[in-house]
């Protein structure tokens, strides 16, 4: 009997997500941490902690302490971990866990010990670290090991993947800090600009599920939008409509398209072939943008995708990973 438990971590900027071999993904919570700052003690953490984004008093602070796919707080990343880790009950006698941890394509070497280092502190006897494309490749059922290209687009909260890959790695990659909270910034900035109304984070998460588009918006979607009027000071709605969000996702979306084109430019043409009969996929939230494949595919002339299972291709992938160990160097 194998005492030690395998698990894998999406650490993603927007959410957190735990795979443990044998059981699947059981943690899908938001990477939020509250604490008290007089005391510095967590209060909630995940889901809890989210509802509480915006709407704290003065000595509690709601923190996302990873910004662009990094983590920029070691402390609470510390936090977020280890409460996790200790929820799962993985520690038994005489086993500590071994980790696969996802980390966008580009971070430096001093990130990705960084990284390391967390997750050896919250208990882990061996940690492993993959790049996120290639986990979401294999999340989406891509068979990545085969002399052949593939090609996927992972948009998360705080980066974009792009990365082409073939014989079970990364041949072509880049990434972006353009992503899921780049464009709630975008609708903040848009509503701000248009109407003199504030938004929180929360309520520009929730336009950009609701009715937000990149291609061909729905002109009968609209929403009711709540927030501070910028002149009166006061509480104020507005009507707010697919097309609008779609004029302020724009300048996102365009950038998306551009990072893909400059892969596939750099891609040999081999593999340029096989991705023109496959199609690119798409995975990760952002991929959930409505028509963001229309959009893709318009601009590129190569069919695109979206993954049936998006929001959790990297936890799957790294269940894969895990079950087959050939593919963790």
């Amino acid at each position: 009997m194998k005492l030690s438990k395998e698990i894998g971590i999406d650490l993603g900027t927007a959410n957190i997500l735990i795979y443990v071999k044998g059981e699947g993904i059981v943690v899908n919570e938001p990477s939020v941490v509250t604490i008290n700052t007089e005391t510095n003690r967590p209060i909630a953490v995940g889901a809890e902690a989210r509802d509480m984004l915006g709407k704290t008093p003065g000595k509690i602070q709601a923190i996302r302490p990873l910004k662009d796919g990094v983590i920029a707080d070691f402390q609470i990343t510390e936090i977020l971990l280890t409460h996790f880790i200790n929820k799962l009950n993985l520690k038994g006698v005489f086993s500590r866990p071994t980790i696969l941890i996802c980390c966008p394509s580009n971070i430096t070497s001093i990130e990705k010990s960084a990284i390391q280092d967390v997750a050896l502190r919250c208990g882990a006897k061996k940690v492993y670290i993959e790049e996120e494309p290639k986990v979401a490749a294999i999340g989406a059922g891509l068979d990545i090991s085969k002399p052949s290209g593939n090609m996927v687009v992972d948009i998360g909260g705080g980066t974009t993947d792009v990365a082409v890959l073939s014989l079970g790695d990364i041949v072509t990659s880049t990434s972006l800090k353009i992503a899921g909270d780049k464009m709630d910034a975008e609708l903040i900035k848009y509503v701000k600009d248009k109407y003199k109304l504030l938004i929180g984070d929360r309520t520009a998460e929730e336009i950009k599920i609701t009715i937000g588009s990149a291609y061909e918006a729905d002109p009968e979607a609209i929403m009711d939008v709540r927030g501070r009027d910028l002149v009166t000071g006061l509480p104020h709605t507005i009507q707010l409509s697919a097309r609008e969000t779609q004029e302020a996702l724009d300048e996102c979306c365009q950038t998306i398209l551009r990072a893909t084109k400059q892969v596939l430019e750099q891609t040999p043409p081999e593999l340029s072939a096989d991705i023109v009969n496959k199609g690119i996929f798409l995975t990760g939230g952002g991929a959930l943008l409505h028509h963001l494949d229309k959009f893709l595919e318009e601009g590129l002339g190569v069919p695109v995708f979206v993954a049936e299972n998006a929001l959790d291709c990297v936890a799957e992938g790294c269940g894969v990973m895990l079950e087959n160990t050939q593919y963790l160097q």
